[in-house]
């Protein structure tokens, strides 16, 4: 497992941007896939978006797709999530989180932060 510390959140207007990132420890981060989630108040955490070890592959949640950028540095063993054109319905805490593989599927990751709140104004 990895150690995983989000950063980046806060409050902004809608159709601003945020970027959010996320920290790991461990020597293997390299070796991972990485995710980002959400969860609003008394909903249930969904996917947003996943990059593979290499950054080579990417995929997301239709909601964001066009808006919502992953990368990754592996050589600062961190993960980016650059959110653009943002709305209230983006309102969440956004949790990074660490798979063995590639995937969307929340249970399949094994490493989870503790989340950082974005809150998106209208």
């Amino acid at each position: 497992q990895v150690q995983l510390v989000e950063s980046g959140g806060g409050l902004v207007q809608a159709g601003g941007s945020r970027r959010l990132s996320c920290a790991a420890s461990g020597r293997t981060f390299s070796s991972y896939a990485m995710g980002w989630f959400r969860q609003a108040p008394g909903k249930e955490r969904e996917f947003v978006a996943a990059i593979k070890w290499s950054g080579g592959s990417t995929y997301y949640a239709d909601s964001v797709k066009g808006r919502f950028t992953v990368s990754r540095d592996n050589a600062k063993n961190t993960v980016y999530l650059q959110m653009n054109s943002l709305k209230p319905e983006d309102t969440a805490t956004y949790y990074c989180a660490a798979n063995p593989r590639f995937g969307y599927i929340k249970s399949t990751y094994d490493s989870w932060g503790q989340g950082t709140q974005v809150t998106v104004s209208s």
